[in-house]
């Protein structure tokens, strides 16, 4: 290209100017272009100085016809040594450097205000460089390196302006959500825009859960890294570098009431966060915080009212149920709703005795769950309030397949009754808030419990005769009478103590009392769940046998006047009447007892320790 050395400088001032409305990624291109069209360069290389990698300068182009890989960074000890003498060296000079700077005939150093912005090595034609800019080389490298250290600058504004407009339209993102995960997602994905190349990870505290796709870790507040705990308890944003590892930034992630957790940003080890970087990752943080309380607000308020509502359908339903089964079964239901989990235990403390209550999961029936239960009542008996354990097995010797725990005490007055036990395998799986609602969930409860138990305590007493804990008469009628109307047979037996009156005048009415538990204990063990032992009446007592023919009657008869004689102190016999009814013929529960009773007698006329069957018209 013909230029004199004037209209070379004009020439090219003026095409540096027209290269500032340039692509941005066109722009150093473009520049090499034109030295390539006036000096005739046939290999160039740039190198520009980093601020984040410690001032170092990089490769920022190359301009080769050759495949030649060149150092990703020049060590700063290499170009002051370069440049000791001036920012221009000729190829004498890069002779001594023939190992970096091999086949390269000119070097600059470009400066501008005194700093340096970058280094550039050309091959090219050397009347070119004679005669352009060896005469006037302090214009060439000023001109250049201005021309370098504005183009930073507009990048630096457009940055910031991207940066800026990232924050205003991630603030009105979050001002429209009450999601914390959306929230959350808005973060990350905002710095994932501005600043691809870090890699991030939100650590938050006693959180719940979140999307899996998240980059979320809790915080382990008895194992966290010093530099995490710093930024959490102080609100600092905070850098840490590791050499040779990676360099860490921690921001708060802060709001009105507290700190909600920490922004972790990790890049590698030679990176240098500028002041700007900082603060817009600060002011997210900051942002993105305030959001997240704002959003765990709206939640926990949510939270509440539902928790009310299930207190309250809770309390109605416990308060119109009265039985114990339904009680429990629909509290059961009421906690698996709340807290996803079905291992659910009811017991009662009773002088030292704890007693498992139906609907309680079989699993506190085993050797580990009764390990369980001796851990929560002993730990229970000696604070007297609930407690919760992250992971118990810390606390356990033995190997235990459940990690949450939590229990509440079922108090009446200032007695504890009973508890309440839910586990589950996951470790930190209880929240605060679920304890929260689970102490009022067994606290409203605890009377309708107590009430339904006391409900059927006294229905049991009605019932039962207080002496020998069987059956009233009663209750013995009405049962042989539903039988009757629903089964197809029945057995009735009535048994009377053999001279009864001769124990109580030997040994005492106290004797006489414990011959009556003992023959009473004797018809439990002999009989099915289903059958009713029933005390009928003095020293006589009922047994009926539903849906029993009268050959099992008989039978069950007969073992039980061995029974008594064999296992009885003072040793007593007992005589038997046997009557049978079925659907097969008419019938009534008043001869169904005529029946037996003329047994008996015949039992007793015909020396007594004996069974007499007595079937329709047997005389």
């Amino acid at each position: 290209m013909n230029l004199n050395l004037q209209n070379f400088l004009k020439y090219y001032k003026s095409r540096l100017f027209d290269l500032m409305e340039a692509p941005k990624d066109k722009r150093i291109t473009e520049w090499i272009s034109i030295l390539v069209e006036c000096l005739e360069v046939r290999k160039a290389v740039f190198y520009k100085r980093k601020k984040e990698i410690n001032n170092q300068l990089c490769l920022e182009y190359t301009y080769s016809n050759e495949e030649i890989e060149y150092p990703n960074c020049i060590n700063k000890e290499i170009t002051q040594s370069l440049f000791s003498e001036s920012n221009y060296v000729d190829r004498k000079k890069l002779a001594e450097y023939r190992m970096l700077f091999k086949g390269f005939n000119s070097a600059f150093n470009f400066i501008y205000k005194g700093q340096e912005v970058g280094c550039l090595f050309l091959c090219s034609n050397e009347d070119s460089l004679n005669k352009y800019i060896a005469p006037h080389q302090t214009s060439f490298i000023y001109e250049s390196g201005k021309f370098i250290s504005v183009l930073e600058s507009i990048s630096c504004i457009v940055e910031e302006e991207k940066k800026f407009k990232e924050l205003f339209r991630v603030t009105e993102t979050f001002h429209d959500s009450m999601d914390v995960d959306a929230i959350l997602y808005e973060i990350i994905n905002t710095l994932r825009r501005v600043f691809p190349h870090f890699t991030y990870t939100l650590l938050l505290s006693n959180d719940t859960k979140h999307d899996k796709n998240l980059p979320i870790k809790e915080i382990q507040f008895d194992d966290a890294d010093e530099a995490v705990m710093k930024s959490f308890l102080n609100g600092e944003t905070n850098i840490v570098e590791k050499p040779q590892q990676k360099t860490m930034l921690y921001a708060p992630l802060s709001g009105k009431q507290g700190v909600y957790g920490v922004l972790q940003v990790v890049t590698f080890s030679s990176f240098v966060f500028q002041n700007s970087e900082v603060e817009f990752i600060r002011l997210l943080a900051n942002t993105g915080g305030s959001a997240l309380e704002n959003a765990k607000l709206y939640e926990q308020s949510q939270r509440l009212v539902e928790d009310l509502q299930l207190i309250n359908e809770t309390s109605h339903r416990l308060n119109s149920s009265a039985r114990l089964d339904e009680t429990l079964h629909f509290l059961n239901s009421q906690i698996l709703k709340s807290f996803h989990t079905n291992i659910t235990g009811y017991f009662l403390l009773n002088e030292e005795k704890r007693t498992i209550l139906d609907g309680s999961h079989d699993f506190f029936t085993t050797s580990q769950g009764k390990a369980y239960l001796d851990f929560v009542t002993d730990v229970m008996m000696k604070r007297k309030e609930s407690i919760i354990f992250s992971n118990v097995k810390k606390q356990m010797e033995h190997l235990s397949p459940y990690s949450s725990l939590m229990a509440v005490p079922m108090i009446e007055g200032e007695t504890i009754k009973g508890f309440c036990v839910v586990l589950n395998e996951q470790p930190y799986y209880f929240t605060f808030d679920m304890f929260k609602l689970f102490q009022s969930l067994i606290h409203h409860s605890t009377l309708a419990v107590t009430n339904s138990m006391l409900r059927e305590e006294l229905e049991k007493m009605v019932i039962t005769d207080h002496l020998t804990q069987l059956y009233a008469k009663n209750y013995l009628n009405d049962t042989i009478q539903r039988s009757m109307e629903n089964d197809e047979e029945g057995t009735f037996l009535l048994l009377d103590i053999d001279n009864f009156k001769v124990v109580n005048d030997t040994y005492g009415h106290q004797i006489g009392d414990e011959i009556l538990i003992q023959v009473a204990k004797l018809i439990n063990q002999n009989i099915r769940q289903t059958d009713i032992g029933a005390r009928w009446g003095g020293e006589e007592l009922a047994i009926y046998l539903p849906g029993a023919p009268l050959e099992v009657g008989a039978r069950v008869a007969n073992r039980l006047v061995k029974a008594v004689y064999e296992n009885t102190n003072p040793q007593v016999t007992i005589s038997c009447g046997v009557s049978y009814w079925t659907r097969n013929r008419e019938d009534q529960v008043p001869n169904l007892f005529n029946r037996a009773d003329i047994g008996l007698y015949l039992a007793k006329e015909l020396g007594k320790n004996q069974v007499v069957v007595q079937e329709i018209g047997n005389k």
